[in-house]
C-alpha cells in the first residue's frame, strides 16, 4: 500500500494534488506538524524522521521531500503523461526543473518571505527577480515549463504561488502560467478545500 502522510496547507498540499492525478486510491494519512507560528506539532501517526511533510511510504521505499518524491510518483505512474520517461525528450529538463525547485525556488521564496535576503543568501540562490527570470525564459518557449505540455514540474514550481498569490510578479506569461496551473482539476479542488473557512 502507498500512503502520503499530509498536513493541510502545507508543502505537502501540491503532492496531494499530484496523488489525485496519479491514483486517487493512495491512501493519505492527515497529519499535524508544527506551523511557523509555533502552532501544532509532531503527530506520532507520522513516521517523517523530523516529523514533517510531505513524507511518502510505498511498501519499503520511504521518501521525504517533494522532489523526490514527485520523481518517485511520476515514474511509479508513467502512463500518466506528468512527466517525460526515461530516454524521452525532455527528461533532462524535467529533471533540472525538480532540482532547481529544491534547490534554488524554495530557499529564495522562503528568504524573500521572511524579508532576510541578505547578499550572502542572494549570492548563493539567486534573488527572487532571478527566479522570476528562469521561469520567464522558459515560458517564453510554451505555456509550460517543458513547452507545450503541462508536467509535475509545473505542478511544484507553480505551488508556491498558488498559496501565495500576492507573490506572482506583474510579468503576464508567469501570471497566466500560474493561472493555467491552478485550473488543473486536481490543483484547483486542493486549493478550494484547504483555503476553504473552517
Amino acid at each position: 500500500m502507498t500512503t502520503l502522510y499530509h498536513a493541510p496547507m502545507s508543502r505537502s498540499s501540491s503532492i496531494l494534488a499530484l496523488v489525485r492525478e496519479l491514483d486517487p486510491t493512495i491512501d493519505v494519512q492527515t497529519v499535524t506538524v508544527r506551523r511557523p507560528d509555533g502552532s501544532g506539532g509532531p503527530d506520532p501517526k507520522n513516521p517523517h524522521p523530523e516529523g514533517r511533510v510531505p513524507y511518502l511510504v510505498d511498501g519499503a521505499e520511504h521518501l521525504r521531500e517533494r522532489g523526490a518524491i514527485v520523481l518517485y510518483l511520476t515514474d511509479k505512474y508513467p502512463d500518466a503523461g506528468l512527466a517525460p520517461k526515461v530516454g524521452e525528450p525532455g527528461r533532462g529538463a524535467y529533471l533540472a526543473w525538480l532540482s532547481y525547485y529544491q534547490g534554488v525556488m524554495e530557499p529564495v521564496f522562503i528568504m524573500t518571505m521572511l524579508d532576510q535576503a541578505t547578499p550572502e543568501l542572494i549570492r548563493a540562490y539567486g534573488s527572487f527577480d532571478d527566479v522570476i527570470a528562469s521561469l520567464d525564459r522558459a515560458l517564453q518557449k510554451g505555456p509550460y515549463l517543458l513547452g507545450k505540455h503541462y508536467s509535475a514540474a509545473d505542478l511544484l514550481c507553480a505551488s508556491p504561488f498558488q498559496w501565495m498569490p500576492h507573490m506572482v510578479p506583474d510579468n503576464a506569461r508567469i501570471r497566466d502560467w500560474v493561472a493555467r496551473c491552478s485550473e488543473r482539476p486536481s490543483v484547483a479542488q486542493v486549493v478550494a478545500e484547504e483555503m476553504a473557512p473552517a
